[in-house]
C-alpha cells in the first residue's frame, strides 16, 4: 500500500494550506462543537465560570505539556538547538498530561472537588482521530510513521520502505473507546470514570505503540513518550488507591443522641 502524497490542499488565489494544518483546524473546530453539544444534552456538573476556568487551564496545560514532551522525546534537540527546540513539534500525549496537571492544580486552587473530565472524552477521541488523518496524509515529513514492516497493510510513504501505519492504528484504537464512552455518557455518568478510563486506555496504548515507532530510546531503552505514559499511569493508579482508601475509611462516631447514618 502506498500513501497518497497529499501534503497540501490548494485553495483559491493560488493559496495552499498544509494538509496537517487543515486536519488540525478541523480537529479543534469539530471537537469544540461536539463538546458544546454534549454539554447541552448531558448537562455539566460545573457552573459556566468554573467550566471556562477549567477549559482555559486545560488549553494552557496542553500547550505547555505538548512542547515539553518534544524535549523529553528528543533530548538531542535541546542540546543542539537549545530552548528553541520547544518551538518545534507537538505531542498529543504531552498535551493530555499537561492539561491534566494544570487542571488539577486550578481545581484545587478554586476549591472544585467534583470530577470535570467526562465531557472531554468524545471530543478528544474525535480530535485525535482527525489529527492522525492529517499525520498519515503528511507522510514522512510528519515524523509519526512506524518501523519497517512486511505486514500486508504496511504503507510505503514514498521512500520505498513499507512501514507500520501507526496513525491508522491509533484511529482504529480510538473508535471502540469512543463507542464505550458514548454508551457510558448516555447513562448520565459524570463521576470522572469515563475520563479516567479513557486516559488509562490511551496512555497504555501509546506506551505499547512506541515499540513499533523509530523514536530515540535514551531512557534505558524506552522512549520519552513511554516514560511519560508510565508516569501518567502511575499517577492514575495512586489516585485510584487514594480514593479507594478514603471510600473504605470508617465513618466518625455519631454525636450523642444522633442516629447512625447508613453507608
Amino acid at each position: 500500500m502506498t500513501a497518497p502524497p497529499a501534503t497540501a490542499i490548494h485553495l483559491w488565489g493560488g493559496v495552499s494550506l498544509p494538509i496537517h494544518t487543515l486536519f488540525e483546524m478541523l480537529a479543534y473546530a469539530l471537537g469544540f462543537r461536539l463538546f458544546l453539544m454534549l454539554r447541552r444534552r448531558i448537562g455539566d456538573p460545573l457552573e459556566t465560570f468554573d467550566r471556562v476556568s477549567v477549559v482555559a487551564a486545560a488549553i494552557a496545560g496542553a500547550g505547555i505539556g505538548s512542547k515539553l514532551m518534544v524535549w523529553l522525546q528528543h533530548p538531542d534537540l535541546l542540546r543542539s538547538s537549545g530552548i528553541g527546540a520547544l518551538l518545534t513539534g507537538k505531542s498529543v500525549l504531552g498535551a493530555l498530561l499537561g492539561g491534566l496537571v494544570l487542571v488539577e492544580w486550578v481545581k484545587r486552587a478554586m476549591g472544585i472537588r467534583r470530577p470535570t473530565g467526562d465531557l472531554y472524552v468524545l471530543p478528544l477521541c474525535l480530535g485525535i482521530a482527525l489529527g492522525r488523518i492529517g499525520c498519515f496524509l503528511n507522510g514522512l515529513q510528519d515524523g509519526t510513521y512506524g518501523t519497517a514492516s512486511a505486514l500486508p497493510w504496511a504503507v510505503d510513504f514514498g521512500d520505498g520502505i513499507r512501514r507500520h501505519p501507526v496513525q491508522l492504528y491509533e484511529i482504529a484504537f480510538l473508535t471502540p473507546v469512543a463507542v464505550w464512552a458514548a454508551r457510558r455518557l448516555r447513562r448520565g455518568l459524570s463521576d470522572g470514570s469515563v475520563f479516567r478510563g479513557f486516559l488509562i486506555a490511551y496512555l497504555s496504548f501509546r506506551v505499547a505503540l512506541d515499540f513499533i515507532k523509530p523514536e530515540p530510546r535514551p531512557y534505558l531503552g524506552f522512549t520519552g513518550t513511554q516514560i511519560a505514559g508510565l508516569a501518567g499511569l502511575a499517577y492514575l493508579a495512586s489516585v485510584a488507591i487514594r480514593e479507594r482508601a478514603l471510600s473504605g475509611a470508617p465513618l466518625s462516631a455519631p454525636a450523642a443522641g444522633e442516629a447512625p447514618r447508613g453507608r
